[in-house]
């Protein structure tokens, strides 16, 4: 991209209108910045925590998702278009339909990229016999379609090695369908498999206990280090290379019904694009973990999914990032040094049971970091189902979205 001539030219460009494009946007609008421009495809914007919840059968689809209208912050300009190359040097970004968008600073948070091929056999069988997700918004309701009729037989529930967004969602799932399959009194006719490519239930040492008294509990077959690598639909078999020892032994499994989740990835024009690593075939923008401004390019922060940063990939990490971004985005703006640090914080709820959550919050040393005073978040809790499938949605349209928290 050598081409100068641009047909838009904004003081700020932010590259994706989901959780953290819409959040930074609606703050910058606050701090009094009225040239700002979201570029996002899509009409739609989705709450995408709440799918667990809706695979599991205990909220319906039509909760999660708004138009992109109505989260786009007043003042700002909506281009409805996708991103898909950036010339750094240039400061501009090629969108699909071909147009140039200019831009003086630039953030960057277009999401994580689902490679649903890279599990062969996969996308064929997706949403249909027996095989369902709930990384999608098509596919999270078919999850409690396949799951709900169960009574005998084998339920495989897999996760793939590398970053994903949500890294506790394909557990949780597991957990929802084998309380409902206990409340049915068929658990014990039900082989439950939980495939893992960790070593543990969990990174932080204090929730993975809990979570293996919760797999112990439901009678959970969890194979660690271990990952799906191939779907035979036809004969309804799942593929499983364990990695332990170095040995990388396949086998195969039976089953009945397959939630999968698959390798997630930098978007491929990130990748492309002179803001990735070029040290780490991840491809994510290569960002400073605690300021977010580009390590080559200051001009250029980047936030969310899309960002190398080593914190877990969730919209929790995203509340924490946002203002960050901002403050430190503004004091670039006025050539000052950056303020603001993110410190890695994460949290993950965790839904142990139908009516039982554990908030696992933590952060770049991997130790608890609890937020909520006077509660014992490390146990699983009525109170924290109610935050996650109440609070945590009111939460998100109505204050985050609004750069409100």
């Amino acid at each position: 991209m050598t081409d100068t001539k641009h047909a838009i030219h904004h003081k700020i460009v932010i590259i994706g209108g989901g959780t953290a494009g819409i959040s930074v946007a609606a703050r910058l609008r606050k701090a009094g910045q009225d040239d700002v421009a979201v570029i996002e495809p899509s009409d739609k914007h989705y709450y995408q925590p709440l799918w667990t919840v809706v695979g599991g059968g205990l909220a319906p689809i039509e909760e999660t998702v708004r138009t992109e209208a109505s989260v786009m912050p007043k003042g700002v300009r909506w281009i409805q278009d996708a991103a898909e190359a950036v010339d750094p040097e240039n400061r501009t970004v090629r969108t699909a339909a071909g147009v140039n968008v200019g831009y003086d600073y630039l953030v960057v948070c277009p999401g994580i990229q689902l490679d649903w091929d890279k599990v062969p056999g996969l996308t064929e069988t997706l949403g249909r016999d027996g095989v369902s997700s709930n990384y999608t918004f098509e596919t999270a309701p078919k999850t409690w379609e396949f799951l709900r009729p169960l009574r005998s037989g084998t339920a495989v529930f897999t996760m793939p090695a590398g970053p994903i967004k949500c890294a506790g969602a394909p557990q949780k799932i597991a957990y929802l369908a084998a309380d409902y399959w206990r409340q049915e009194g068929v658990l014990n006719n039900i082989h439950v498999v939980l495939v893992l490519p960790t070593p543990g239930m969990f990174g932080v040492p204090e929730f993975s206990k809990v979570l293996d008294g919760v797999a112990a509990r439901y009678g959970i077959d969890v194979r660690f280090q271990s990952e799906m690598v191939e779907v035979n639909s036809a004969a309804r078999e799942v593929t499983i290379v364990d990695h332990k020892d170095g040995k990388d032994e396949k086998s195969t499994i039976h089953y009945d019904v397959l939630h999968a989740v698959p390798p997630q990835s930098a978007p491929d024009w990130i990748k492309r694009s002179p803001l990735a690593d070029p040290k780490n075939p991840a491809g994510y923008v290569e960002v400073d973990k605690n300021s977010h401004q580009h390590v080559r390019y200051p001009n250029i922060f980047s936030l969310g999914d899309a960002g190398s940063t080593p914190n877990s990939k969730t919209g929790a990490a995203i509340r924490k990032q946002a203002p960050v971004v901002v403050a430190n985005l503004l004091a670039a703006m006025q050539s000052r040094p950056l303020p603001a640090s993110y410190d890695g914080y994460a949290s993950c709820p965790l839904t142990t049971a139908r009516n039982r959550m554990l908030l696992a919050e933590f952060d770049y040393t991997m130790k608890p970091h609890p937020t909520i005073p006077l509660i014992d978040t490390k146990k699983e809790r009525y109170d924290m189902w109610l935050l996650k499938r109440y609070g945590l949605p009111r939460l998100y349209w109505d204050l985050m979205l609004k750069g409100l928290a």
